[in-house]
């Protein structure tokens, strides 16, 4: 793997973990120096998350987080919801029973932290939880177009676990998910996600999460 791809990928982990936020700048100097590379591979990272609108250009400030509007955002978390249906409908047609195992003491395990109300560790109890059905819907381009888009949203997922109070409910649809999948509904699975993923989970939870979403992390705020 080229250099300035690990460097993408990095960046992309750091914003969807939230390490970098909407709105936050990026050192490339910093960045620069903890690969023990020139500059050159970091600028050419940084042009591919461009291109993907996850960074933009800003007059002396350089690479920044890209921000955005709720529009953006609303549209992005329904394409999302679609496509994480269909992962989940391949992955139960496709998963093996290690696999269906494997999910199931992910979603095991992610309890500790829903009764901590650990949000940070709640957050990668959950990416472990949706990269296992990544792997398992066995669709890499799939797979990859997810990744991205959490990416964009992670900071905003994250959010919304945080102020809508959402872990154990989410926690609890996990559980559903598994059960859909050791059952080998794949209807009921696709439903469920599409369900899970939905921002709204009603209009009380999409008003909740607006009201509270940081002025900061919205473009044009």
């Amino acid at each position: 793997m080229k250099v300035s791809d690990r460097i993408r990928r990095s960046i992309e982990d750091d914003i969807r973990t939230g390490s970098l936020l909407p709105g936050d700048p990026i050192d490339e100097q910093e960045i620069a120096a903890r690969f023990g590379v020139s500059r050159t591979p970091v600028r050419e990272a940084l042009l591919q998350l461009k291109v993907q609108g996850m960074v933009v250009s800003q007059p002396r400030a350089g690479m920044v987080v890209a921000k955005m509007d709720l529009q953006e955002l609303l549209a992005i978390w329904e394409l999302m919801a679609e496509l994480e249906g269909v992962c989940t409908r391949l992955a139960c047609q496709r998963m093996t029973p290690q696999e269906r195992e494997e999910l199931a003491r992910l979603h095991r395990a992610s309890a500790a932290a829903v009764e901590a109300d650990d949000v940070d560790g709640w957050r990668d109890a959950n990416h472990a939880f949706h990269e296992a059905l990544y792997h398992g819907c066995r669709n890499p381009y799939l797979r990859q177009e997810l990744l991205r888009l959490r990416a964009r949203t992670g900071a905003y997922l994250a959010h919304a676990f945080s102020a809508v109070g959402r872990l154990r409910s989410s926690y609890e649809q996990h559980g559903e998910l598994v059960q859909a999948i050791q059952d080998n509904d794949a209807a009921r699975a696709h439903e469920m996600m599409m369900r899970h993923i939905s921002l709204a989970q009603g209009a009380r939870g999409l008003a909740d999460f607006l009201i509270n979403l940081p002025r900061s992390m919205v473009k044009g705020q």
